[in-house]
């Protein structure tokens, strides 16, 4: 990338970079600049907790005595040693008997835009604290893992608060799941109770949820109790198990509206949340009461990303994914509000998702590319006749951009003058490895810095640093507070994913680059890239090439084996609506690949297909698209929103 051939796409006034929570956590740290801080904060990340600790007032019942102890190795740290507090405290408790209390907290909408509702924080506490109490009655206890399956209501948010309240831990699972995930995970972690709703609507058709938890329980035997909430009523049968089963409004209904919130050590377990393993079963990430706080909450999104308390987030996303908990911690720590909406963002019409924004005056927008590159296919009339001069912010995570669907949203959205902030890290991390600011111009896909006090860095085989325009591994240096603790129940596992790759360094797996202005790229998974004829190669970089024809609105491109170049190219793309997916459009493809990669780079075949396999938080699963065209094991396939898209493939490929 030649930054002199690449103009950027913006550039921060000095009246948005005075007037940001960054300049403010700055003059709080006494370091003049941003180069300054983020030297010292990586010398000394306790120091840098500790301000950030102090600039976002965070409550401890009990100080700690240690802010970090590595007593036992960096892949052990251990933060705010001594202390105690919880993630209600500083979420909910904290606004009690200040204006903030009567301010409206959450405001739902569902898939018919008539069904609305809004609750305050008082109300939502009080639906928390009576929600807290019925789950005391069927046993719950601190420590006790509880299982979310539920869509996104508002029920699903006081849920979340509710087990964390009483100190158990919050099991999220993703609404889609069939039973054989639910199973999986709900035996991992060895579920006591779950949470459920009977359906909900999924394109205009009641979609069935508790029928598929019953046939899940059937072999999750440490469920004792299933908490069902009436949700399409009518609509959708809900047999009820006896001595299992019990009503959500009937055992909240005598339930106090007050509750004292349990007093937690810091790094009790908070939230046990599983991502997808390359192979084997899912991992179980561990976020404290602390770390995800410590980390994505203050660090990254208000200091770094400029969250504020004026703003309305909304981040269309399931609770199954980190963002459900990103989108419950952080507009009610600093006070501010959140949208939620059941249902798609393109049913029942096309412009939804930006109606939403609309109406709903979201001024703290979250996208991933996934959601873009859908919407973007209808066209640039849906954006545009809706007012969306609320925004403040933008703010896109989930996986690499490629350029034309950034530029997209950037130029019809953003209007090319508001800042769009590129953040990256994981379930694995609780927060940001790099992280976009408002201090920082833009261009595509850029990443302004590395995560503060992290230790980001992008380096070779070897662990040594690489200079600008060279590729290299994304590592961490230092303890972060928002590490996952260990993988649940397999430290082996913990270490073999991340410390014993290059020993002392934590290693994510994502390639990345720096262009000459220090702006940072994420180019896709370590375990993507492919090496034609020597040069490593990011997917993201071809892929770029064919959606900026604009006859594909998505690809998958993977490297396989080949005797003469090492790799070969294979491309898997989806044609845009009204686009033959012909052989045509296959040379076409192809054409624009050699075209702007060189003639070493010609796909040795281009696959149109209607769908690419995908997570619930909408990355392409390229492992899984390389093993299906190699004949290979796709391994775990649980956390596949689509699955029925190998299916396709495998048919694809059949002789």
């Amino acid at each position: 990338m030649n930054s002199t051939k690449r103009p950027f796409a913006w550039v921060p006034t000095g009246e948005i970079v005075a007037g940001s929570n960054l300049t403010a956590f700055m003059r709080h740290c006494g370091e003049p600049d941003l180069t300054t801080l983020s030297r010292r904060a990586d010398a000394d990340p306790a120091w840098l907790m500790r301000k950030v600790f102090e600039f976002c007032d965070f409550r401890f019942y009990k100080p700690f005595e240690q802010m970090l102890d590595t007593s036992r190795g960096i892949e052990w740290a251990h933060w705010c040693v001594g202390g105690t507090t919880n993630i209600v405290l500083n979420c909910i408790d904290r606004h009690r008997g200040t204006p903030v209390w009567s301010q409206p907290f959450l405001v739902w909408e569902g898939e018919d835009p008539r069904a609305r509702r809004t609750l305050s924080y008082a109300e939502f506490d009080a639906e928390v604290c009576r929600l807290a109490g019925a789950l005391e009655t069927l046993g719950v206890q601190r420590g006790d893992r509880v299982g979310l399956y539920m869509p996104n209501l508002p029920e699903t948010f006081v849920a979340f608060f509710a087990a964390l309240k009483i100190g158990a831990v919050v099991m999220p699972l993703f609404s889609g799941f069939g039973p054989q995930p639910l199973v999986a995970r709900l035996n991992d972690g060895e579920a006591k109770v779950v949470l459920t709703v009977d359906g909900t609507w999924r394109r205009g058709a009641p979609g069935a949820m508790k029928s598929v938890l019953d046939e899940a329980l059937a072999s999750a035997p440490s469920v004792r109790h299933v908490l069902v909430l009436r949700h399409l009523g009518a609509a959708i049968d809900c047999p009820m198990t006896a001595g299992r089963d019990h009503d959500w409004a009937a055992t909240v209904a005598h339930q106090p509206n007050e509750r004292p919130t349990t007093e937690m050590a810091a790094e009790d377990a908070a939230v046990l949340l599983y991502t997808s393993g390359t192979t084997g079963k899912p991992k179980g990430c561990v976020w404290t009461h602390v770390s995800f706080l410590g980390s994505m909450v203050t660090r990254d999104m208000h200091i770094c990303a400029d969250f504020r308390p004026s703003d309305r987030f909304f981040f269309m996303s399931d609770m199954g994914w980190m963002v459900g908990a990103m989108c419950a911690c952080i507009p009610s720590y600093f006070g501010g509000s959140l949208l939620v909406a059941e249902g798609t963002p393109d049913y029942p019409d096309s412009g939804r998702f930006w109606r939403l924004v609309q109406d709903h005056k979201v001024t703290y927008l979250g996208v991933a590319p996934t959601l873009i590159r859908g919407l973007m296919r209808y066209g640039d009339a849906d954006v545009e006749r809706h007012d969306l001069s609320a925004l403040r912010v933008a703010v896109s995570g989930g996986e690499a951009w490629t350029e034309a669907p950034w530029q997209w949203f950037f130029d019809h959205v953003c209007k090319r003058r508001l800042p769009f902030l590129n953040i990256v890290g994981g379930t694995e991390v609780g927060g940001c490895n790099f992280t976009g600011t408002v201090h920082h111009p833009l261009r595509p896909g850029s990443f302004g810095m590395g995560g503060l006090g992290v230790g980001a860095d992008i380096v070779d085989e070897a662990g040594e640093a690489v200079g600008p325009g060279r590729v290299g591994e994304l590592v961490l240096r230092n303890p972060n507070i928002g590490f996952t603790k260990s993988l649940w129940r397999d430290d082996g596992r913990y270490l073999d994913s991340y410390w014993r790759t290059l020993p002392g360094l934590w290693v994510h797996g994502d390639f990345a680059m720096r262009d000459e202005d220090g702006l940072i790229y994420i180019l896709g998974r370590s375990d993507d890239t492919i090496k034609i004829s020597g040069k490593r190669t990011g997917p993201s970089e071809i892929e770029t090439l064919l959606t900026g024809t604009g006859k594909v609105s998505e690809a998958a491109v993977i490297g396989v084996p080949d005797e003469l170049k090492g790799s070969a190219i294979v491309c898997v793309c989806v044609a845009m609506p009204n686009v033959a997916a012909d052989a045509a459009l296959q040379k076409e493809l192809s054409a624009a690949v050699v075209k702007g990669m060189g003639t070493s780079y010609r796909p040795r075949q281009v696959l149109l297909v209607r769908d690419l396999p995908k997570t619930r938080n909408m990355k392409v699963m390229r492992r899984v698209v390389r093993a299906v065209y190699k004949g290979e094991s796709p391994g775990d396939l649980s956390s596949l929103v689509n699955p029925e898209t190998v299916t396709e493939l495998q048919a694809l490929l059949r002789p």
